[in-house]
């Protein structure tokens, strides 16, 4: 997967906006039933919001929030507060809801 430009995370934190968390982390924190959560979630959906209940500090966040990208080869396109958003292009093309804007190099 390409890795997404500053302008492609901004825009698929906007259409993040109105959708609900799909995935919620506890204080057990990454487990692979969240490892496939997130994969079905990611699958069905392309574009997906993890909340996390019981970790505060924003470092431990981004450890967990890095785990993820890499088990579930996705990538996060924003943090906020304890909402972390998530992106992965479906590999079929007939199934992708997600257009990202492209520019001239």
């Amino acid at each position: 997967m390409n890795t997404l430009k500053s302008y492609q995370k901004k825009y698929l934190r906007g259409l993040a906006h109105g959708i609900k968390p799909t995935v919620i982390i506890g204080h057990k924190g990454f487990t692979a039933s969240v490892a496939r959560s997130v994969d079905e979630a990611l699958n069905s959906h392309e574009l997906i919001k993890v909340k996390f209940i019981d970790f505060k500090e924003k470092e431990q966040k981004q450890n967990i929030a890095g785990v993820i990208e890499q088990k579930n080869a996705c990538e996060m396109a924003g943090l906020i507060g304890h909402t972390a958003i998530f992106y992965r292009r479906h590999k079929d093309p007939r199934k992708r809801k997600i257009k990202l804007p492209q520019r001239e190099p």
